[in-house]
């Protein structure tokens, strides 16, 4: 029996690199890695095709989706630098509104199921931990992007559920991401002191997690909107207690501070983070602590040091 086709969008990335080895684990689907250029996923990893496409361009779509003809689409590529979609706003749009569009009208056109990743950051912070009925506000360009390519997928013909997550950490395979468990980890190592925040609050998610609960909504071709997040609600500085203490290291180096502190090109909400009990309920999504998080990472190190 062939298994049904499904696509990936930012293979390559993190979260991406998280999809193709769990679908493969899987095995229910044919998995098409697809990514901007050539493929940096484990050269041991077998049993998936990849293609290099762009999504801003309509022609490479179209190709790709013409060949493979997906059941299902898990779109988690997107520009996600804050300051730099900031700066760089046609660059931001190109990638996270416009190719959205020509996803859209490739799903249509093949009766494709869409995954869509989405963010805590269309949300202004004044009311966090959301729920998926509460209504967005974004306050920087990137979160304004990414409101609007819900609002496509939204008001399209197409089958879709938007997974919104927060802060997302993990261990790429080719080490190419930092994130805040192995920024503290190796500045405390070095001796240095940090100053991380206080005021803000999210909900961490890990790589791992998040995959998980796109996969879930893609089996179930579930409809509508999941948050897909960490249950842990906590601030930077909270996370980099929880580093430290896992790893043994000097607790006295980190200092509390708040976010006027930092100059950042864009602003963020202070208090986001979501509920996820919507996920919990009907996709049975069983997210990791941020501690049991840590001791993953601290896991994978270990095997990339050996």
């Amino acid at each position: 029996m062939n298994k049904p086709n499904l696509i990936i969008t930012g293979a390559n990335g993190l979260l991406g690199q998280k999809l193709v080895k769990n679908l493969l684990e899987k095995d229910k689907f044919h998995v098409i890695a697809t990514g901007r250029g050539k493929c940096r996923l484990p050269h041991s990893w077998k049993g998936y095709t990849y293609c290099s496409m762009d999504i801003t361009k309509a022609g490479d779509v179209q190709e790709v989706f013409d060949q493979y003809k997906p059941e299902i689409l898990i779109h988690g590529a997107a520009m996600t630098n804050v300051d730099q979609c900031e700066s760089e706003k046609g660059a931001c749009y190109l990638q996270n509104v416009e190719a959205i569009k020509h996803l859209v009208k490739a799903c249509e056109q093949h009766q494709t199921y869409m995954v869509h990743l989405s963010t805590d950051f269309i949300f202004d912070g004044a009311d966090g931990p959301y729920t998926e009925e509460a209504k967005p506000n974004p306050i920087n360009y990137y979160g304004e992007t990414k409101l609007q390519a819900e609002q496509i997928i939204e008001s399209s013909n197409i089958s879709w559920g938007i997974a919104r997550t927060v802060l997302v950490y993990g261990i790429s395979h080719d080490m190419s991401r930092s994130n805040i468990i192995l920024w503290v980890k190796k500045s405390l190592e070095e001796g240095k002191t940090l100053q991380l925040v206080n005021d803000q609050l999210r909900t961490p998610t890990l790589a791992e997690d998040l995959a998980e609960g796109c996969i879930l909504m893609a089996e179930k071709k579930a409809k509508g909107i999941f948050n897909i997040s960490g249950k842990d609600l906590l601030t930077p500085y909270q996370m980099a207690i929880q580093t430290a203490e896992f790893f043994k290291l000097d607790i006295s180096k980190i200092q509390k501070v708040d976010s006027s502190t930092f100059t950042q090109v864009a602003k963020r909400p202070l208090k986001t983070g979501f509920s996820i009990e919507k996920a919990k309920d009907q996709l049975k999504f069983k997210p990791k602590s941020f501690k049991e998080g840590i001791a993953i990472l601290a896991k994978q190190l270990n095997l990339a040091n050996c």
